[in-house]
């Protein structure tokens, strides 16, 4: 299977050097990945900048694009002309140091990579392990194999990416594969004043994530149960729901 790989914290990142290592035999892989972190950057493309590259070669014998760019930028040149000739079957983002749940789907330029990979028509897979210290990449590379194997028997549905958020336990300690919803959340933000040598003033941007749904087949709740959760995301952001409401504004000019 030839496979796409990008992620949102750098091609030199301890993730993607993990899901190469990962699929490598089994696969044929490319790389396309941002030259340095770029988490948090949504879906963010280059427009009004030149996108330079570099080729990377690792000891492990991971090869490939640094971008300085975006992880959308990423998928975009990748897609669209170094690999256009000779395109991917299926595109993997991750995995990513720290999870994606809630409201960071929005936020996550891990996510973006996918959904950006959807957009051009290719099937795609964001992962992301669910801690910021002490990661258990050898878990994260596991799952990533069995889910990849999952998808490739059972093909997504045309304009959903598959959302993979894997629990920091020991393989054998993981109960098992859930499919959840994403759970309703928004970041609380802390923001934090400071002074330059010059005296002017500079912020620094914190917070941490507030639940707002209890019920248990959200995607942050299956993680704390000890699931891997898989949420499927439509790139349809239209609330079909309120389109009644909506007509009832409808006029002619």
């Amino acid at each position: 299977m030839k496979i796409l790989l990008c992620n949102d914290d750098g091609i030199h990142a301890e993730g993607i050097n993990a899901l190469y290592e990962a699929l490598c035999k089994t696969n044929e892989l490319r790389v396309v990945a941002p030259h340095t972190e770029r988490s948090a950057t949504g879906h963010a493309i280059t427009i009004y900048d030149p996108i330079r590259t570099l080729p990377v070669k690792r000891e492990n014998g991971l090869s490939g694009i640094a971008v300085d760019g975006t992880p959308a930028d990423c998928i975009k040149l990748a897609c669209s002309f170094l690999h256009k000739k000779d395109p991917p079957d299926l595109v993997v983002s991750g995995i990513n140091l720290g999870p994606n749940t809630g409201i960071s789907v929005l936020y996550s330029g891990t996510v973006s990579a996918a959904s950006e990979a959807v957009v051009l028509g290719f099937p795609a897979i964001a992962l992301s392990l669910c801690t910021w210290e002490n990661p258990n990449w050898e878990t994260a590379a596991k799952v990533a194999r069995l889910v990849i194997s999952n998808v490739r028997k059972n093909p997504l549905p045309k304009d959903t990416l598959l959302n993979v958020n894997i629990p920091n336990l020991p393989f054998e300690a993981i109960k098992g594969i859930k499919a959840g919803k994403m759970g309703r959340s928004r970041f609380i933000e802390k923001f934090s004043e400071h002074r330059d040598p010059r005296g002017n003033l500079y912020y620094w941007l914190d917070g941490e994530l507030e639940l707002q749904d209890e019920h248990p087949d959200t995607d942050i709740r299956l993680i704390e149960a000890g699931y891997v959760s898989l949420t499927p995301i439509h790139i349809d952001l239209t609330a079909h729901k309120a389109l009644d409401a909506i007509r009832k504004w409808e006029t002619e000019f």
